[in-house]
């Protein structure tokens, strides 16, 4: 016969409250870090915005404090680790805690093809989308680990495990990010839980650049047969960062409407792949 619990867990929805705690979001000015910090503020969290231009960071801060928290807005290029170093600096010295870290910020240059990606291109994609996490990552976790705890949530991409040509600095650096996530779940644990998210195509700013003709044919292989909306990634989030995931840790979710197992002559499409990107992908 099986014993009968006597402790008692909060319901369902009461799991998803941030009331009382700090999050510190990175590309927190547009796109999906503009939803996340949005769904984050309307969970009930203090939101610490960090972006490349202080004007856009101003913006989303005047967001949050509409929706009753309480905000700061930080300029940060996550590829340098004295901004980083200056950014928890400044985020423990007005708000005392994080107990949320999402780092977001990720950029994608495109180039014309392998050979033709320059030192730069390299340095500076891994630079945002692997260096800038590790080290705020290092910084925020080892704080959370001092205090009571926390959780962070790596923006990774399908591109890490599905990397096509024109992506291939981008899906190095994520798919180095999915490592990290588990390494530091482990350095963490058990009082900081560390997660990932990868995205497919979701329709922000950055989709005006998509060549949607050819995203519209490729759309029609996955499982779902469409983009997904910011709003949807933005929920994702709210899980690992609440105590809904309180068992969850070192995982590595796809959100991708299915992109990622999609054929190039499965669903309602003909065979063929033509590559979406016209322009330059900046998620910072």
């Amino acid at each position: 016969m099986q014993q009968e619990r006597t402790d008692t867990f909060p319901q369902p929805l009461g799991l998803f409250d941030l009331s009382g705690r700090v999050a510190l979001v990175t590309g927190g000015t547009r796109g999906l870090g503009r939803a996340i910090v949005r769904a984050l503020a309307q969970a009930g969290a203090d939101v610490i915005v960090a972006s490349r231009k202080q004007d856009a960071c101003e913006e989303a801060a005047a967001e949050v404090r509409r929706l009753g928290r309480r905000a700061l807005a930080h300029v940060c290029h996550v590829a340098h680790w004295d901004e980083i170093d200056r950014l928890v600096a400044d985020s423990y010295a007005e708000f005392g805690q994080v107990d949320v870290l999402v780092n977001n910020a990720g950029l994608a240059p495109t180039y014309p093809d392998p050979q033709g990606v320059t030192e730069e291109l390299w340095d500076k994609t891994l630079g945002v989308n692997l260096k800038g996490p590790f080290r705020l990552t290092s910084l925020v976790g080892a704080r959370m680990c001092e205090g009571s705890g926390g959780s962070i949530v790596n923006i990774s991409s399908i591109g890490g495990v599905r990397p096509t040509h024109d992506i291939l600095p981008y899906a190095a650096a994520k798919a180095g990010l999915n490592a990290l996530t588990i390494g530091f779940a482990d350095a963490f644990g058990p009082k900081v839980r560390v997660n990932a998210i990868m995205p497919g195509p979701f329709r922000t700013d950055i989709s005006r650049h998509w060549n949607h003709d050819a995203f519209n044919e490729r759309a029609k292989t996955f499982p779902l047969r469409r983009a997904g909306e910011p709003e949807e990634l933005a929920s994702a989030v709210l899980y690992f960062a609440s105590d809904a995931s309180s068992f969850t840790t070192g995982a590595v979710l796809a959100v991708d409407g299915g992109a990622q197992w999609s054929l190039a002559g499965g669903g309602d499409a003909v065979p063929g792949y033509t590559s979406i990107y016209d322009g330059k992908r900046d998620w910072t």
